[in-house]
């Protein structure tokens, strides 16, 4: 797989950061990582990557976060644009590319699978905040990384520019890497090939879309989430036997 976690991550969270959780993502695959914001989806993000202290067991492309043999082969997309706005969009994917050395794919070629190439010989300083996004986008695509993690890359973004940036998520999955977004928009999760719901530092249900929709019978899957959290309080408040069968239930739909 290209993600195996099972354990606890330490974080800056309220409530104790990322808690007993287990995860799988395999490769190849497009998954959303979805929950309300608090909930530890950028610490969970930040252990994967090795910018996060944590315990437990984490593999990420067989290897250990943050170990040498990992360089270069995860890009990581954080909230804020990670750019140099003084430098055209080309200038910033060409710096990156000649960090990457011999494994970078061409700047043209990234440039247009993002969408920017019409405008990338502008100063980053003159885009829009989703122009901004796919600048970082193509910085962290240029390196042919095998695993993509993406931190809310499409908040506060309009429809249009969404759905641009999803589509070229489609491609770059299609293409071979496996990618991990989060979000806390829910209908995003048809988007992708599978969804890991948290909530308070747990995963609550490593499901599908249509799966959740199904297991839940809720109409929405706003409303399918708000079932799958109600169940796990109902559970907590059982007590711990009922939680953990509920948990073991819920991360299995």
């Amino acid at each position: 797989s290209a993600v195996g976690f099972i354990g606890r991550s330490w974080g800056r969270l309220v409530r104790g950061g990322v808690r007993g959780l287990s995860l799988r993502i395999a490769r190849g695959e497009c998954v959303l990582l979805c929950g309300a914001s608090g909930c530890g989806k950028t610490t969970l993000m930040r252990s994967i990557v090795g910018v996060q202290r944590y315990s437990g067991s984490l593999q990420v492309l067989e290897s250990t976060p943050g170990s040498k043999s990992l360089r270069g082969r995860i890009g990581y997309l954080t909230q804020e644009a990670s750019v140099y706005p003084d430098l055209s969009a080309r200038q910033n994917v060409a710096y990156f590319a000649r960090l990457a050395g011999a494994r970078a794919r061409g700047v043209d070629e990234v440039l247009e699978e993002v969408g920017i190439a019409d405008i990338s010989g502008r100063l980053v300083s003159t885009f829009s905040g989703g122009q901004r996004n796919r600048v970082s986008l193509a910085c962290a695509l240029v390196g042919a990384p095998e695993l993509l993690v993406l931190d809310e890359p499409t908040v506060g973004l309009d429809p249009v520019t969404r759905e641009d940036l999803w589509a070229a998520f489609r491609r770059i999955a299609e293409g071979g890497t496996t990618i991990l977004v989060s979000s806390h928009v829910m209908d995003e999760a048809f988007r992708c090939d599978g969804v890991l719901l948290m909530r308070e530092g747990r995963i609550l249900a490593s499901t599908t879309a249509p799966e959740l929709l199904a297991s839940t019978g809720a109409e929405t899957l706003d409303d399918a989430f708000l079932t799958i959290i109600r169940e796990a309080e109902s559970a907590e408040k059982a007590g711990p036997a009922s939680s953990a069968s509920a948990a073991s239930k819920e991360t299995n739909r």
